[in-house]
């Protein structure tokens, strides 16, 4: 039995060639990973920020809620020391109609929603932008509440940034509702926007200039598409609104 070798003669020009593309290959691979690395790192570095904002106006809410109520405490001190009991009296009355309107805290039924929805309406309210909430979260998710939270910071966190972009403040407004509809929670957030939204076929894209460039819009399109939802971005003069659905 005769065994028979084959050969294929390969140019030494090609074999070189060959060689020169693996190895671009390989390091067009490790600038792309070292890319995206830096990006998701810049992303979140940016979140940080913001978080931190967010966080230290709260605080500095909390300061004057504090310096308020200890001028009230020495308020009602002095009318109950000049024996003035129907002028404290009053005081109380306009006191507690006072702290009813104050009283802006979104509670949804969810502690998680609760939280992100608060922090935001509290860094929204100090850019001066009128920001109307209305928010009911059901008991059973199917989404997990990271991912939800995760949803709806950024549909805020965009809506902010696009009403920054007007030049009349007076212009400036960001509506925000959530609830059940059905089978599914529905997701819709409506913002004051300028004229100039980019598009590229059927999707809008963002028109932020960090390196994070468009990772909110990626984020919210995946965390849907996961869970099988769907997402609806329509453009309008003076106005942009995003609604979601997610099943339940």
């Amino acid at each position: 039995m005769i065994n028979y070798m084959m050969f294929v003669y390969i140019p030494a020009g090609v074999a070189i060639l060959a060689a020169i593309v693996c190895i671009l290959l390989f390091f067009l691979r490790k600038y792309m990973t070292m890319l995206v690395d830096k990006r998701i790192s810049a992303y979140q570095n940016d979140l940080m920020i913001k978080h931190c904002a967010e966080v230290q106006n709260m605080y500095s809410q909390m300061r004057g809620w504090r310096h308020d109520y200890h001028n009230h405490i020495q308020a009602m001190k002095a009318f109950l020391t000049l024996g003035q009991e129907a002028e404290h009296s009053a005081y109380l009355s306009k006191l507690d109609t006072d702290l009813t309107s104050v009283d802006m805290m979104i509670k949804t039924g969810n502690v998680m929603v609760d939280a992100i929805l608060n922090s935001k309406i509290s860094l929204v309210a100090s850019k001066k932008i009128d920001i109307n909430v209305k928010a009911a979260v059901p008991e059973e998710l199917r989404i997990s509440e990271i991912d939800l939270c995760v949803i709806i910071g950024n549909l805020i966190d965009n809506a902010l940034e696009a009403c920054m972009k007007l030049q009349d403040e007076t212009k400036r407004f960001i509506r925000v509702y959530i609830g059940r509809h059905k089978k599914m929670i529905y997701i819709s957030v409506t913002n004051a926007a300028t004229d100039d939204i980019k598009k590229m076929g059927k999707a809008y894209l963002s028109t932020k200039a960090s390196l994070s460039h468009g990772f909110g819009l990626m984020r919210i399109d995946r965390i849907t598409e996961k869970y099988g939802g769907f997402v609806n971005r329509q453009h309008e003069e003076g106005a942009f609104a995003t609604e979601i659905t997610l099943p339940l």
